[in-house]
């Protein structure tokens, strides 16, 4: 799948994911729609997701809104992509928040395009779909 011009605004999950860079909507024939639409296309745990759950039973979008927030769910999330991926989804959040989600998605879409092919690099393997070339450390 080639990087799109502009990521989808339902592409960006509550939690503060780029659901656009996930493994799930790199590597499927039919990508997951991302959190905020349907479940079709999710695996398990993200068709289950209490984080997703919590924000739709209080009428939220995102959950940075919350006056939870971060609630000890986030913080869970927060130290495991922090520690496996080297991304905090807490500072995604905090970037929507403070500068809106147009200007998230231009940083997002420059730091995960493929720089041979320009597919999506996916956040959690850091590999193309499209080419396999794989994400660079900075």
């Amino acid at each position: 799948m080639k990087m799109p011009e502009k990521i989808d605004g339902d592409m960006f999950a509550p939690c503060g994911m780029n659901c656009m860079v996930c493994y799930k909507h790199c590597n499927h024939k039919k990508p997951c729609a991302g959190c905020i639409d349907s479940d079709e296309g999710k695996p398990e745990h993200c068709r289950k997701c209490r984080i997703k759950a919590c924000v739709q039973e209080k009428g939220l979008t995102y959950c940075f809104v919350c006056e939870e927030y971060p609630c000890g769910a986030i913080k869970r999330l927060e130290k495991s992509y922090t520690a496996r991926y080297g991304v905090s989804l807490m500072e995604n959040s905090a970037i929507v928040k403070e500068k809106g989600l147009e200007h998230f998605q231009e940083l997002q879409r420059e730091e995960y395009i493929c720089p041979v092919c320009g597919g999506v690099l996916s956040l959690h393997d850091g590999a193309c779909r499209e080419c396999h070339t794989k994400k660079r450390d900075k």
